[in-house]
């Protein structure tokens, strides 16, 4: 008797991928719902519980199979590691930062204000000190510019991050990426 690929290779294989990618949708319809997508995480939904009966049908046929039981925890795993992943790379939604300064920085102010971010700025009184309190509602996919900013301008400055569900009658920067968001910022530039 020779050794089952098929049983020992080819079904874990197919087990540990449909889970990948079952985790993986889960992850991402789960951050949807956060953020208030409402008709995007029940497709997503859909294609995850299909995948996910496939994989839990392969395990519990194979169920003496322990690497098949084996592919199934990794594959777990490794999908919410690809889900996290994926989530970072799409920077959907919006954050809120909040940053504590010290002193005043107008480098700061003025990076964030020369990049259309729109922000406000409230006095407190720490345990220490006297701050500012500067807040500022951004794209996810923008979050690193503005990190880079605090770092350049106030790097001693305490920040948190939040994510936030909506935000309405903001001041956002034009996208950059269109034609017209680039003519319409130059035109408004030239006042």
């Amino acid at each position: 008797m020779g050794f089952d690929v098929y049983s020992w290779v080819a079904i874990p294989l197919l087990i540990f991928l449909a889970r990948i990618a079952d985790v993986t949708l889960g992850t991402l319809r789960f951050i949807f719902i956060s953020r208030g997508y409402r008709w995007l995480a029940p497709a997503v939904g859909f294609f995850e519980v299909i995948i996910w009966l496939v994989a839990i049908r392969e395990v519990l046929v194979n169920l003496r199979n322990f690497v098949c039981v084996l592919a199934y925890g990794l594959g777990f795993a490794a999908g919410n590691f690809i889900g996290l992943w994926l989530e970072e790379k799409l920077s959907i939604g919006m954050v809120l930062v909040r940053i504590w300064l010290k002193h005043n920085q107008n480098g700061l102010m003025n990076f964030l204000k020369d990049h259309e971010y729109g922000y406000t700025i409230v006095e407190g009184e720490g345990t220490r000190e006297k701050s500012k309190i500067l807040f500022t509602i951004i794209k996810r996919k923008n979050l690193e510019l503005v990190l880079a900013a605090i770092s350049q301008y106030a790097p001693s400055a305490f920040y948190t991050i939040e994510s936030i569900r909506s935000a309405r009658e903001g001041v956002y920067p034009l996208e950059e990426h269109s034609s017209f968001g680039k003519l319409f910022r130059k035109l408004r530039k030239s006042k």
